[in-house]
């Protein structure tokens, strides 16, 4: 079993763990800017937006104090921001464009660079607000501290832009690397590294459908010490807090032993 598995929190249909996922991302929110007068969110792509879309309804479009986030990204397609495959642009047009967001609180990347410029362009970035406390800095570490990072899951067990038998898998100096093989396209990417997402106060993974049954069985179950190390099996946060978002079918593949624990 995963030495941090966290909370699970399974709902019945897609609908209700939407409006979980609001409460609780409007949760932090509160808590973040009431300890710290900021909230720092790195956000990452695939259906995870459309899965936070309840936060641009009402309360939470009048509740929660915008004006104090500040928003990265766990990961980012090295292409032009108003590109389709752009998590940017995913943001923007499903999250970032319907709620009253300070637009210099928005640290995308630099789309005019190669990959490899753009991580540590994106590293830069984040080390100068590190220095100014918009992002905390770990107690055990000199890593960043986020107050939220949310993953979703890959059918193959990749997070972020973190996926199986990957050397970035290994990187423990840098806090933001590159990666121009990414199996599905675009292949041209940076995320963040392992030894940042666990640096995080808290990190929610957000699963949803039968595809990704395996891989949350994968990455949470019961598989034995001979089991596959999905990159999902890594997010184990040192001092933060992991939850779990899983739809019913997302979680068809669980042990009972797993959900009564």
């Amino acid at each position: 079993m995963a030495k941090n598995r966290g909370e699970l929190r399974i709902h019945e249909s897609v609908d209700e763990l939407r409006t979980d996922l609001a409460d609780y991302v409007a949760e932090l929110s509160e808590a973040s800017v009431k300890e710290r007068g900021v909230f720092a969110i790195a956000l990452s792509g695939g259906s995870l937006i459309g899965l936070m879309g309840k936060l641009c309804e009402a309360p939470y479009n009048k509740t929660v104090d915008w004006s104090k986030w500040y928003i990265f990204w766990a990961d980012e397609h090295v292409v032009a921001k108003n590109h389709a495959d752009s998590n940017y642009k995913l943001a923007k047009d499903g999250l970032l464009s319907k709620v009253p967001i300070v637009p210099s609180h928005v640290h995308s990347i630099n789309d005019s660079v190669s990959a490899e410029e753009a991580a540590d362009d994106y590293e830069f970035v984040i080390r100068q607000l590190v220095k100014t406390r918009v992002v905390s800095v770990s107690e055990i570490s000199d890593c960043p501290k986020f107050d939220l990072i949310l993953l979703g899951l890959g059918p193959d067990g990749h997070i972020a832009s973190l996926f199986p038998n990957h050397s970035a898998l290994n990187e423990r100096e840098e806090w933001v690397t590159f990666i121009t093989d990414f199996p599905k396209p675009p292949p041209e990417r940076i995320t963040f590294t392992l030894p940042v997402i666990n640096s995080a106060s808290n990190v929610a993974v957000v699963v949803t459908g039968e595809s990704k049954a395996e891989s949350v069985h994968l990455a949470i179950g019961d598989v034995g010490p001979d089991g596959p190390l999905i990159p999902a099996r890594m997010v184990q946060p040192a001092m933060g807090k992991l939850v779990w978002f899983l739809d019913k079918l997302a979680a068809s593949k669980l042990e009972d032993s797993n959900l009564n624990k």
